[in-house]
């Protein structure tokens, strides 16, 4: 049990070491639309984890894993909604990041512990104790100091966040391989992604190609970038309790914070610094034994 523990530790560290730089990677291809990076993304994703299945020589358990899915329409609806959620997860914080908006999105992934215990609480039997309930109400009076201040609903950080605790949940439950959930997911979407892609191909607006080379070893590449740190996660949603997987996510929105305001310069008022004092105080009296 230590030793599971242990290793989903750090595959939960090594997931969100990626993702926190991941904003580097997309502002690179900012020039191709939000949907074209996302089909790139899911595409070249399933590509290299069925590669991956293939030299792990796991097709054995991916097809008896599969056939159990397929038998349990309670797994099969687990996996078509962990689906459909991370791909608005993956759509929004693409968007999101080229829009300038990478502040914010780091807001949602601070906010995504403490939505992540509530899920627990609520929908895994997952004890709250007075302690973490005053880091619930404190991240809250950030977000909510910051929709009073800015007169806005900031909504690409509710969505990241409530979306993402969704698909640990789902991970959670539904228990399976790593890379036999992820594999299912991406397959899903691959047809409308492809679609997708061929309908850009077709009509010559397509940055993947000859003509564009380093944006189409970028677009290739994603599929390397989002294939590592799913599986790492995938592992250490099935060995951590998902209170604690949540927490070390603060990793990843810290340094996409520091990315936002010190390399892209997105403003960062006091406004800012009190919604994410809050939180961050949140996160602290949550994690105090």
């Amino acid at each position: 049990m230590k030793n599971s523990q242990s290793r989903g530790v750090f595959s939960a560290l090594g997931a969100y070491l990626v993702w926190g730089f991941l904003p580097i990677y997309w502002k690179l291809l900012k020039q191709a639309p939000a949907l074209e990076i996302l089909s790139h993304r899911v595409l070249w994703s399933l590509f290299f984890l069925l590669l991956l299945l293939r030299i792990l020589h796991r097709f054995s358990l991916f097809r008896e894993e599969t056939r159990i899915i397929i038998r349990q329409p309670r797994k099969a609806a687990g996996v078509l909604a962990s689906s459909a959620i991370i791909t608005l997860n993956w759509l929004v914080y693409i968007w999101a990041v080229n829009d300038n908006r990478i502040v914010e999105t780091s807001l949602g992934y601070y906010i995504n512990p403490l939505v992540s215990v509530l899920f627990g609480i609520v929908f895994l039997e997952e004890k709250l104790s007075p302690r973490q309930l005053v880091a619930v109400i404190l991240a809250t009076v950030g977000v909510l100091n910051l929709v009073l201040n800015f007169g806005a609903f900031p909504w690409v950080a509710v969505t990241l966040a409530v979306s993402f605790a969704l698909y640990g949940l789902c991970k959670k439950t539904l228990a399976l391989s790593a890379t036999t959930g992820i594999i299912l997911e991406t397959m899903l979407i691959s047809p409308f992604a492809l679609a997708y892609l061929l309908f850009f191909q077709t009509n010559g607006i397509s940055h993947f190609g000859p003509a564009t080379p380093f944006e189409t070893a970028l677009l290739f590449g994603s599929g390397i970038i989002t294939a590592v740190p799913m599986v790492l996660f995938a592992n250490a949603a099935n060995c951590l309790p998902l209170s604690l997987l949540g927490f070390i996510q603060y990793l990843s929105p810290s340094i996409a914070l520091l990315t936002g305001v010190f390399v892209y310069q997105e403003p960062f008022t006091l406004v800012h610094a009190i919604s994410f004092g809050l939180i961050w105080l949140a996160l602290i009296v949550f994690s105090k034994k």
